[in-house]
């Protein structure tokens, strides 16, 4: 894969700036909140880039957006999409408009998410161990044993610092009035990050005139932070530990990503034929003999790991591989079995998870839910379909969503069919008025809904990194914005101040 900058033909492809008649002259919010044109405190940030894309023009901004997206595709910048078979590599679509996080904003952000995080952790530990929420009725014991997500081979097991959850992805959206509001912890296998660099390497070479003299924070340490998190959680008695980045292969959806970490951190990207299992101990297959593993970031699901243990038809695992972690040879992350704390039932719980292992009030609220197992969710959703959003609890990737205000009556009706053949599948939440942000279109610069994952990464502590994946959903009305369902993103400046370490 090709993996090298084209930063001189691009800049070489910039057109020469002009001033233009403001391309912001049709751009109507209407009654949403908007990341970039609403009163905020941001030391004229905003005003600065409305400013410098008028300099730009919007012909010049469409022919600079086409070479950004050039770039894209020649540097292999791609994920798969494998519903749609007359365009299986796609590269995310860009937008050159940024969004915009001030320093306040961003702490919010910053300790929400570090909270759940921290709580997620609690949360695993527990059930795995001492089920203290579980007998004390904070979360139903069947929602959380009953969940075929749960895994029987971590009970009582140690894990280093008490971290499960390596790698968190949370998905943050604001609603009308500006509020934060998460929508989902993504604790599995998070995928993203690499855009978020790319992104913003982009932006150096695409525009650089708006971001010149900008105090943003940089998003570059994502690899080394998470290479020091793999060396932290490495066994006992480690000194030297070698990292692998464990990939399901070429044809994975997030494959780039894989190749991009792997290189970021400076460890091998290793599939399941490259590793081997030995006395317990896993090795790595090179040119000079095998070498011990000590730390797998793995990118492949709990049931494809080890095909002695789950799924004896996977080819993508190790065989042996949970054997070497019950011996503690071996560390994973994220760990085993955290898929049950991003069910999307348990998200419910989450303000009285974090209230009962914390003893705070969540930084970050939750949409409101309804869980559908419950009868009242249950009754609750079925009176008012029209006007609710109704997620399957295990799926992602914005599979399986119905919008109740937008959805057709037939859509309605199947809807509601599922929910009485398997309400223990499903919540519901209300319709959000997602904020939106300008957005380069054919049309010129209009108003789009985004959201907000910001990625933590935790070892002995957590770190978040500054800003996140702003995902867009490029159609106009949209609120879908998962690049599988044809979202794409934005580059996201965290604005620095003075309390800036």
């Amino acid at each position: 894969m090709q993996m090298q900058s084209s930063q001189g033909a691009l800049q070489g492809a910039l057109p020469p700036l002009s001033r233009r008649s403001d391309p912001f002259h049709a751009y109507d919010p209407g009654r949403y909140f908007c990341e970039l044109t609403r009163p905020r405190d941001d030391g004229g940030a905003a005003a600065q880039i409305r400013a410098r894309l008028g300099d730009i023009g919007l012909q010049a901004l469409h022919a600079r957006a086409a070479a950004a997206e050039n770039d894209l595709i020649d540097l292999g910048i791609t994920f798969t999409v494998y519903s749609d078979a007359t365009a299986i590599d796609r590269i995310l679509p860009f937008d050159c408009i940024p969004r915009i996080l001030t320093a306040p904003e961003w702490r919010e952000i910053e300790a929400g998410v570090k909270q759940r995080v921290a709580a997620l952790n609690a949360f695993l530990h527990d059930i795995y161990h001492s089920r203290h929420i579980t007998n004390d009725g904070v979360v139903p014991p069947d929602l959380v044993y009953g969940n075929a997500n749960y895994r029987p081979e971590m009970e009582g097991f140690p894990i280093r610092f008490g971290t499960y959850v390596h790698i968190c992805g949370t998905d943050i959206v604001r609603d009308e009035h500006g509020r934060f509001l998460v929508l989902e912890d993504n604790a599995r296998t998070p995928s993203g990050v690499s855009y978020v660099v790319e992104n913003r390497h982009l932006m150096q070479r695409a525009f650089p005139d708006l971001l010149a003299g900008m105090h943003i924070r940089p998003v570059d340490d994502y690899g080394r932070r998470l290479l020091e998190a793999m060396c932290d959680i490495a066994p006992e008695g480690v000194d030297d530990p070698q990292v692998v980045l464990l990939s399901p292969g070429i044809y994975n959806s997030a494959y780039f990503e894989h190749v991009f970490l792997s290189r970021e951190m400076g460890v091998p990207l290793v599939e399941g034929a490259d590793l081997m299992v030995e006395n317990d101990r896993v090795f790595m297959r090179t040119t000079a003999g095998p070498k011990a593993v000590h730390t797998i970031y793995r990118r492949i699901g709990d049931d494809f790991l080890d095909p002695t243990v789950f799924r004896p038809d996977s080819m993508l695992g190790v065989p042996g591989l949970i054997a070497a972690w019950r011996r503690g040879n071996v560390t994973l992350a994220n760990a085993f079995g955290t898929v049950v704390s991003d069910d999307k039932a348990i998200y419910a719980y989450m303000p009285r998870i974090i209230k009962y292992y914390l003893g705070e009030e969540a930084i970050l609220s939750n949409v409101q839910t309804h869980i559908c197992r419950e009868q009242q969710g249950l009754s609750y959703t079925l009176d008012n379909l029209e006007h609710l959003v109704v997620k399957p609890v295990g799926e992602s990737g914005g599979y399986g969503i119905t919008i109740g205000p937008r959805a057709t009556r037939a859509e309605i009706e199947t809807a509601r069919a599922s929910l009485l053949a398997d309400p223990s599948n499903w919540i519901s939440q209300p319709v959000i008025n997602l904020s939106v942000a300008p957005t380069l279109t054919e049309q010129g610069i209009r108003p789009r809904h985004l959201d907000l994952r910001p990625f933590a990464v935790t070892g002995r502590s957590t770190w978040v990194l500054p800003g996140g994946l702003s995902r867009v959903a490029m159609k106009e009305g949209s609120l879908v914005v998962n690049s599988s369902q044809g979202g794409g993103s934005k580059d996201t400046w965290v604005l620095e101040d003075e309390a800036t370490p």
